[in-house]
């Protein structure tokens, strides 16, 4: 190759990384990270202990410093076995007025059981949560941050909702897992509510992201899940939102989808497990995290939670 014709090559691979590792939109990674970090530090977030009262607090104390409106829902929850919990629902909302309205949720509790740990001792203790419940408030508090800065231009409504993750996924009526989306699904902000489309957002900060197309969304919502994954693409992110239908998961969006609302589930099951409908790259056997005690700090990134941040917030910027 003529050297000048080499050294323009190096300047425009320079160039082109420069490009890559430019910032996609203002969505602070390192700041949702930190949102991570200060659940934490309450501790396990199940229904009915204190570090799920003293984590609602914060959420909403959060939030009204944020949004424009903050409403609580608040009620108590008799499981199967005649425990009362005290559940709370946060919803944050941008422009409450506007017509025009965009959802986005995520649960808050933790699970109160690490019940898929293969260390048996561990089986019975509550989860970390650092991905499962923490990774998708982080990403709504750091989106406030983004749309308090900059506000939008149609409805934003952040729900931080509870109870999703306390009782057995196997029951068939699903008595006690869902249970603030369920509350929520029953009592809408008004009775015409209908957002344009929403988005759950669970288990997205895992360091090894590869978001697969949930089943039930492209089964209800294909048109939003093809929003949500053009809009990656647009961005230089198909490696991490992949194209590929992936597993059906029982998670929040189903009663929202119940109530006729179009909503679909952005979650990684993974979380670094090769399981069924995983993709071929995830970790060997035995580093599968999800209701695991492992489900802490560093199996997390800035990185990951970055790329969502920044397909979530452009998905509003773009309306």
């Amino acid at each position: 190759m003529h050297p000048l014709l080499a050294a323009c090559s190096i300047f425009l691979l320079a160039a082109c990384d420069r490009f890559d590792r430019a910032p996609k939109t203002p969505f602070d990674g390192v700041q949702a990270l930190a949102y991570i970090e200060a659940q934490l530090a309450f501790g396990p977030r199940v229904p009915g202990t204190p570090g799920h009262v003293r984590t609602g607090d914060w959420i909403t104390a959060q939030m009204r410093e944020r949004a424009d409106t903050v409403i609580e829902q608040r009620w108590t929850h008799t499981t199967t076995d005649g425990v009362a919990l005290p559940m709370r629902n946060i919803l944050a909302r941008y422009n409450p007025d506007a017509p025009q309205r965009v959802l986005y949720v995520a649960h808050w509790d933790t699970r109160p059981r690490a019940d898929s740990d293969r260390n048996l001792g561990n089986q019975q203790l509550p989860i970390p949560g650092a991905n499962d419940g923490g990774s998708g408030v982080a990403l709504l508090i750091a989106l406030g941050d983004q749309l308090k800065a900059l506000p939008p231009t149609v409805g934003v409504d952040l729900l931080f909702v509870d109870g999703e993750d306390y009782g057995d996924f196997n029951d068939p009526e699903l008595r006690d897992v869902l249970i603030g989306a369920r509350h929520f699904a029953a009592n809408l902000p008004s009775p015409g509510y209908r957002p344009m489309f929403g988005v759950v957002w669970d288990m997205i900060g895992d360091a090894n992201l590869e978001l697969l197309q949930e089943g039930y969304s492209l089964q209800a919502a294909p048109e939003v899940v093809a929003r949500v994954w053009d809009t990656a693409a647009q961005l230089g992110y198909g490696k991490y939102f992949v194209k590929q239908p992936g597993t059906a998961i029982t998670d929040d969006h189903l009663p929202l989808i119940n109530a006729g609302l179009r909503v679909i589930d952005v979650i990684d099951i993974c979380y670094a497990a090769p399981q069924r409908g995983c993709p071929p790259n995830a970790p060997a056997a035995g580093t599968n995290y999800h209701h695991t005690m492992q489900d802490t700090i560093d199996k997390v990134s800035a990185a990951s939670l970055k790329i969502v941040g920044d397909v979530a917030l452009k998905l509003i910027r773009d309306l």
